[in-house]
């Protein structure tokens, strides 16, 4: 609030101390009541957002022991990574198996005659290159029928799919160096080999020097430098042919990655249940669950001896979310076996302070015993992890308890802004009044003080 300046010559009074004073007073209950209002929605939404933050990592955790595949987790493990390297997938089963790698795919690789460089002069015409079934075709002509021009035009074919060729420069053999055209196949394995067939124009020839074609004409001028070759691997003694060498179809959600072939080398594959994953995933859930629980209690808690109680005492919100939070985790899961269907049966117990503990041991006989059951008691249709999901969706998202009890706040502090706001216009008012009036008394004062001084010397005198 402005304060519009004054000397009190007339009273000698301080005039801006005494408007301040009395403008002060007045709006003291005022701004006090709306101040308490305002520190008490902000504490709230602070405590609302504590709790929305537990409850969304809660969530969160709660979410990794609903995922697919949660309690399906295997590890695999080689025991000679030389040869071939494993990873278990989605859908593995425990179990050992014995390999042997007898042979690594390939891709196939043609070469051609030597030319004396980059803009050596091919041929025109048209090439046809087939692999794996597709075939496609590029046309060669006074703009693009050189080496390089052959290349580029092989490997910008809109449907060339299966093709990639490239040039190096190596030597003649009689001291100076020519250029060659290298096609390689983009994959392994026979499905993929290249077959190459021209068209001459016969006004500029030389295409036929890159026909390769052993299964139709039987003309082959390319050199063949990689034969196109499938994988093949030994499984407990059958043998499993495969154009890869990154193999996911052998054994049921495992990948084998073949590093090099050594045939009479046999070596085990070993696939077993990861617990120590679901295990970590399964602390995440408990540790989450107390973090939750300890901001609960902290936001709820009443200080008997004269201390600060928690800013949600006695609230219904954080009543429903700890009721409800606890129901769901105590509660038997229905669809799960008899003898595993509760937190407390596979190895996750509350003490009496309702901190929860997962029991290592108890929970890896569960899991070695009935790992399905395990999984139901969180993931099936009435897990923990599915009930506890639909609760907190009915907290967490748009239109949910904390979205509206925010919005409803923010709206109240708006309303308090403006209230202020009133406040101090009103103030501002009686601010400009006061002055007005002390100001009129000081100058009435002044002059009766200036009469009275005339009168006095004027008695004087006489």
């Amino acid at each position: 609030m402005a304060i519009t300046s004054s000397l009190g010559i007339g009273s000698g009074m301080d005039i801006n101390s005494i408007v301040t004073q009395l403008v002060e007073a007045e709006g003291r209950p005022a701004i006090g009541a709306i101040t308490r209002k305002e520190d008490a929605a902000n504490e709230r939404l602070s405590a609302l957002g504590r709790l929305k933050s537990s409850l969304s990592d809660f969530r969160t955790a709660t979410g990794k022991l609903n995922e697919i595949g949660a309690f399906s987790t295997h590890q695999a493990s080689s025991q000679n990574e030389g040869i071939l390297t494993v990873t278990a997938n989605l859908g593995a089963a425990a179990g050992s198996y014995s390999l042997e790698v007898q042979q690594l795919a390939e891709a196939h690789k043609l070469t051609s005659n030597g030319y004396s460089g980059y803009s050596d002069v091919v041929g025109s015409g048209t090439l046809t290159l087939s692999v794996a079934g597709n075939d496609f075709s590029v046309t060669l002509d006074g703009s693009n029928n050189t080496l390089q021009g052959v290349r580029d035009a092989i490997n910008e074919a809109g449907d060339n799919s299966g093709v990639n060729a490239s040039i190096i420069n190596v030597d003649d053999g009689v001291g100076g160096t020519v250029s060659k055209l290298v096609l390689t196949s983009k994959n392994t394995g026979t499905a993929n080999s290249i077959s190459i067939t021209a068209t001459e124009d016969p006004a500029v020839p030389g295409l036929s020097s890159l026909v390769y074609d052993p299964a139709g004409s039987g003309i082959t001028n390319l050199t063949e430098q990689n034969a196109a070759q499938d994988a093949k691997v030994l499984v407990d003694g059958q043998i499993a042919t495969r154009s890869s060498n990154s193999i996911d179809d052998i054994i049921q959600g495992v990948t084998l990655d073949l590093k090099t072939a050594e045939t009479g080398t046999i070596f085990n594959v070993d696939v077993t249940l990861d617990e120590d994953g679901i295990k970590e995933v399964t602390q995440g859930f408990v540790s989450a669950y107390n973090g939750l629980m300890s901001i609960v209690k902290d936001l709820g808690k009443f200080d008997s001896e004269g201390g600060k109680s928690g800013a949600l005492i006695g609230d219904s919100t954080l009543r429903n979310v700890q009721s409800q939070i606890r129901q769901a985790v105590s509660n038997t899961v229905s669809s799960a076996s008899s003898g595993y269907n509760s937190l407390a049966m596979i190895g996750i117990s509350m003490d009496r302070e309702g901190v929860m503990s997962l029991n290592s041991s108890e929970f890896s006989d569960a899991l070695q015993n009935n790992l399905n059951a395990v999984s139901d008691v969180f993931s099936s249709s009435d897990g923990v992890a599915a009930r506890l999901d639909t609760r907190l969706d009915q907290y967490l998202n748009s239109g949910g308890t904390f979205d509206l009890q925010t919005k409803s706040l923010n709206k109240q502090l708006s309303r308090l802004s403006d209230d202020r706001d009133t406040v101090t216009i009103r103030l501002d008012n009686l601010e400009r009044t006061l002055m007005k009036q002390f100001i009129a008394m000081d100058v009435a004062v002044g002059q009766f003080q200036s009469t009275g001084a005339y009168l006095a010397q004027q008695l004087a005198n006489l």
